[in-house]
């Protein structure tokens, strides 16, 4: 019996440090995470996570696999400024 294959889609934050390493998490993967010292190396990186992470969570596989688009949706990024006091 042929296997389906299905793509499924994830939404990845990329991040730049302090010291130029680039870090990349996945919000709706639990403890989904990488760093690289380049743009690519780092969504290498997580790619390898995601599949990792899925192997081993079956639950998680399954249910991806049920609505393969990127959940949550992104609205963007903002910052925000508040006053704190000493």
């Amino acid at each position: 019996m042929a296997k389906t294959v299905k793509e499924l889609q994830f939404k990845v934050l990329i991040e730049q440090d302090e010291d130029g390493m680039y870090l990349a998490s996945v919000p709706e993967l639990p403890a989904c995470y990488t760093q690289g010292k380049t743009l690519e190396e780092a969504r290498e990186r997580i790619k390898e996570a995601i599949e990792l992470v899925l192997e081993s969570d079956r639950d998680l596989k399954e249910e991806k696999l049920k609505s393969p688009l990127s959940s949550p949706h992104f609205f963007g990024i903002e910052e925000i400024t508040i006053r704190s006091y000493a």
